[in-house]
């Protein structure tokens, strides 16, 4: 058994179950700071992202490790790079004859000894130039995801944690609560927030389930956010009908040339579609959109298919079937 699940077994009579998220697919509460897994089918504590070159989430346990894996990715391609460009130069230079009006590049043989201990011929030239552009690619866009990473650690935050807070914005400035959201993990002080993640021994702070908080918050603040924002974004979120029928692909052809090259680049899933199905779209670009399959929960099991649609596959209902009122307006793109 799980240890979230052990932990909030034991809880499930406390009056904090109010104040918890339920997972249907794991059967249980979960945790602060966790978040389920599509890819993983599990609940992950302090859930960062999913990430397809490890084939695991990042999350409490190994946040620092692969923090230090984003660093010592791109030294290496630096070292790498070094090698590629002393190779080049070197062997390069002994093939250049520089003449009065050109210069002159002979990739057939060395005209100086010592001759190279492995041939170095156009092959192998162009070989080393192709690893030389990897190198330095990886060393780029490795060393921004590092970049993002040390930016939420140093305010003890999550990548999926830093877009809640920018939804507690959102939500605040479109209902002009006056409230203020304070992000309960921050201690005030990078060096603190550091400490939660690296750690001498390599194990983290605390036990993934009970965190340290800011004065004037507790241990569900966030929670209890994350759960204001659900309910905000089913007031909000708009009726949809399919007309036309959606084979749930990533870049469709039938679907137009716009809609083909504007397919969301994300790993989030695309849903089928059949023609007179309704949706509750919750966000959307220009020509896709976002939502949930509305399902007969008794026939389905309380499955929930959500995903990416294209937007010409549907169309706006103009009355609530359920309400018999006009739906609200559509949630503004960010």
């Amino acid at each position: 058994m799980r240890l979230t699940h052990l932990f909030f077994c034991l809880k499930e009579k406390s009056q904090d179950c109010m104040y918890l998220q339920y997972c249907k697919v794991c059967q249980s509460y979960k945790a602060p700071r966790s978040h389920h897994c599509r890819k993983c089918n599990r609940c992950v504590m302090k859930m960062d992202h999913h990430c397809p070159w490890i084939n695991n989430c990042c999350g409490y346990q190994n946040h620092a490790s692969f923090t230090l894996f984003l660093l010592l990715a791109p030294l290496g391609c630096i070292h790498a790079s070094f090698i590629f460009v002393m190779t080049m130069y070197t062997q390069l230079y002994n093939r250049i004859s520089f003449g009065w009006s050109s210069v002159k590049i002979d990739m057939s043989a060395a005209k100086r000894d010592p001759r190279p201990i492995i041939p170095f011929g156009l092959s192998a030239f162009a070989a080393s130039l192709f690893a030389l552009g990897l190198a330095l690619g990886t060393t780029i866009a490795v060393g921004m995801l590092f970049i993002i990473q040390m930016k939420v650690i140093l305010t003890n935050k999550t990548s999926i944690e830093s877009w809640i807070e920018e939804k507690a914005k959102d939500r605040i400035q479109y209902y002009q609560t006056g409230e203020t959201f304070i992000f309960p993990y921050d201690m005030g002080s990078k060096w603190k927030n550091f400490k939660q993640v690296f750690t001498w021994s390599g194990i983290p702070e605390g036990d993934g389930l009970d965190w340290p908080v800011r004065d004037g918050c507790h241990q569900y603040t966030l929670t209890i956010e994350q759960l204001k924002q659900k309910a905000d974004k089913r007031v909000r979120s708009v009726r949809y009908r399919a007309v036309e029928d959606y084979s749930g692909v990533c870049c469709p052809v039938t679907k137009g040339v716009k809609t083909f090259f504007t397919t969301p680049c994300t790993e989030e899933p695309r849903i089928a579609l059949s023609k007179g199905d309704l949706i509750l779209a919750t966000r959307g670009l220009k020509h896709w959109m976002y939502g949930e399959k509305i399902l007969d929960s008794a026939a389905d099991g309380g499955i929930r298919e959500r995903g990416w649609f294209p937007r010409k596959c549907v169309e706006k209902c103009q009355y609530d079937s359920e309400t018999d009122q006009p739906v609200d307006g559509e949630k503004k793109n960010r």
